[in-house]
């Protein structure tokens, strides 16, 4: 059995571990609330803006919709790991990177295949096994929309210049605090949703299909990428406290655990002390 010392040194340990791990939980419970409200309240309009744009794509005919629709043979493809920055958020991180390893070893075996991560976790895993093209981990210090658009035309004018034939992004969706499902979705080029018979597809243009074309369906790609990367925010401020929670449970039961033992082992210190007071006087008294 361990000394007092080595267990008391060990107690302080744990409780200190235990305080940070609490705090940590704590400021993402903070930051979690309004990462939450924001993709919630975003999230039936980006919806409603990528079923427009599916079905605007299925309504385009000739060069105008093979700007962004045109599906061609797929040789070279680009995935979008989309993680955190930081770790200690249970298996928030590896799970994209299993997902876009697993795009790679089956479904894209026989293509080329490169990666842009937004994240350093995803940048610092893919650039040993793959090639990362860009990072763009600094968009997480100012999430804005305008910062993830810059992002979004980078990635239109890949597709639009024939370096890429597709490009999917590989994110967590946030669900609630305990929850985020991996999501791989096609961002380009644009899948046309096939309608039911019952719903209409006409449109009538105003002013024009080239206007669509130029200026909505540009705006529906930045808004679903934004879209993705606020769903991996929220998820990541989600599973981060879930991890910390955990994390100051397990620390809670190891510290009363030490304590215990503590108790048990000044108990029998003391034990040992008074039989060896015992022993003395008898041993005098004889």
């Amino acid at each position: 059995m361990a000394n007092l010392k080595e267990i008391r040194n060990r107690i302080s340990s744990v409780s200190s571990t235990m305080q940070i791990t609490s705090a940590m939980k704590m400021v993402s419970a903070a930051k979690l609330k309004k990462a939450q409200d924001a993709i919630t309240a975003m999230r039936p309009y980006a919806e409603k803006l990528t079923q427009l744009l599916q079905d605007l794509s299925a309504s385009l005919e000739g060069d105008v919709a093979g700007k962004y629709s045109e599906d061609r043979a797929v040789n070279n493809v680009l995935i979008v790991a989309i993680t955190s920055n930081r770790g200690l958020c249970g298996a928030f991180n590896s799970n994209i990177i299993k997902e876009t390893n697993q795009l790679v070893q089956n479904k894209y075996a026989d293509k080329k295949v490169d990666f842009v991560t937004i994240g350093k976790k995803a940048n610092d895993i893919l650039r040993k096994s793959g090639t990362v093209i860009q990072n763009s981990s600094a968009v997480f210090d100012d999430l804005t929309y305008e910062n993830v658009a810059e992002i979004a035309e980078y990635l239109m004018q890949l597709f639009v210049d024939g370096k890429y034939d597709r490009i999917e992004l590989v994110y967590n969706q946030f669900k609630n605090a305990a929850t985020q499902i991996v999501i791989a979705e096609q961002f380009l080029p644009i899948v046309s949703q096939q309608s039911d018979v019952n719903t209409p597809t006409d449109y009538i243009f105003e002013p024009s299909k080239e206007e669509i074309i130029l200026e909505l369906i540009p705006k529906m790609l930045k808004t679903q990428l934004y879209k993705a990367v606020r769903d991996s925010f929220a998820a990541e401020h989600g599973a981060r406290m879930t991890a910390m929670h955990k994390a100051t449970d397990n620390a809670t039961e190891l510290r009363d655990q030490l304590k215990l033992t503590y108790n048990k082992a000044r108990q029998a210190a003391i034990t040992n002390e008074i039989l060896e007071i015992v022993g003395g006087a008898e041993a005098l008294n004889g």
